[in-house]
């Protein structure tokens, strides 16, 4: 398992617990505002999140005026 910083932990706690009952579309202002992080924070650990997570399947869906992140339970 890799290793995780606080925030990507943080993260991912959030998409975990969402996604639990299956797959939701996010947006990274979304997910920020919802566990206190900003929304740069969150969408410059998205990509890397998709990488190296296990947990939860994280992929780049659509943009429109921002990324919209598909996330479903692994």
């Amino acid at each position: 398992m890799s290793e995780y910083t606080e925030e990507e932990r943080r993260i991912l706690a959030y998409l975990r617990e969402s996604v639990s009952r299956g797959e939701r579309y996010f947006r990274a202002k979304n997910i920020a505002e919802s566990i206190g992080l900003s929304s740069k924070q969150v969408g410059v650990r998205l990509p890397e999140l998709a990488d190296k997570s296990e947990e939860v399947e994280i992929e780049k869906w659509g943009r429109a005026k921002s990324t919209t992140w598909k996330v479903t339970p692994s």
